[in-house]
């Protein structure tokens, strides 16, 4: 039982990563029905800011919210000068500059940084927090917490202030917003700067865990659209419980069922968006489209 419970709070604090990076897919999906192939590079080339920053001699927390400020920023320019010039082309099109833009980021970041493996520290201490016979990590812990604070202060933004409002408004309807005179185009805009930013805080988080790289965010990017498509692309809470899910149901998998171990993890995760497309393909949290003719 110990076991089943570590376990199951590990896979939390990793689904929490999950969480963080499917619900930025669902940020810019419901924004402009786009599937952000580049999302997980874009965290990477996040966590590397703040592992500069941390290396001129920057404290963790400042380098943290330099990070946030920088990403967002970033993500409010690219969605301008890379994302603009293509909205309305066909979907075809889309992808495959967001697919370009992934490699392109890989690629300067393994010229700039090389491709070896960098520490990169944790916020949270290194002794493990002990509850009866069970350990936890407390780096899992803090993850989980930094997780919910996110998921909380969105909340927030998007239920109580009008810039959030205005968001909201534009990505539902586009065309009513700009009667009401929202700037539908900036909206999008910060939506991608947005998306940045929680990108940043799960690479900044997961960075501790596997070592930092420019690949570091490939296997887990899978992992978030199973977490996106189980809780629904159109929901962004469903996205977040949907990276819990997945977290516990990898681990559990891992433990218990001996053919997959540690290798075949990954195969969960590809099982789980099967699995959710055959079987309810709006997820469970997500609005069915309705198309009429």
């Amino acid at each position: 039982m110990d076991i089943l419970i570590q376990q199951v709070v590990s896979g939390l604090a990793t689904g929490g990563i999950y969480g963080s990076v499917a619900l930025a897919l669902v940020m810019i999906y419901e924004a402009t029905d786009i599937v952000n192939f580049a999302q997980g590079q874009m965290a990477v080339v996040s966590t590397y800011i703040a592992w500069s920053l941390l290396n001129a001699g920057a404290p963790y927390w400042a380098a943290f919210l330099a990070t946030l400020a920088i990403s967002f920023v970033g993500g409010l320019l690219l969605e301008r000068i890379v994302i603009r010039p293509v909205e309305g082309a066909p979907v075809l099109t889309v992808v495959i500059v967001c697919i370009g833009l992934l490699v392109i980021l890989n690629s300067v970041l393994g010229w700039i940084y090389s491709y070896i493996q960098k520490p990169f520290p944790s916020p949270f201490p290194d002794r493990p927090i002990r509850i009866g016979n069970v350990y936890f990590g407390a780096h899992d812990v803090g993850a989980l917490a930094i997780t919910v604070l996110v998921l909380v202060a969105l909340y927030a933004f998007f239920r109580f202030t009008t810039l959030g409002l205005a968001m909201r408004a534009a990505a539902q309807n586009p065309a009513s917003s700009r009667l009401c005179g929202i700037r539908v185009g900036w909206m999008l805009a910060i939506g991608w700067g947005l998306a940045s930013l929680i990108g940043a805080v799960a690479g900044m988080m997961v960075a501790p865990i596997v070592t930092l790289d420019p690949n570091m965010m490939a296997g887990i990017l899978i992992y978030a659209f199973a977490s996106a498509t189980l809780g629904g692309f159109t929901s962004p809470g469903g996205a977040v419980l949907g990276g819990l899910i997945v977290g516990v149901i990898e681990n559990l998998v891992g433990t218990y069922v001996h053919f997959i171990g540690t290798e075949l993890k990954l195969t969960v995760a590809l099982a789980v968006i099967l699995i959710v497309l055959l079987v309810r393909p709006s997820g469970l949290f997500g609005r069915a489209a309705v198309h009429r003719v």
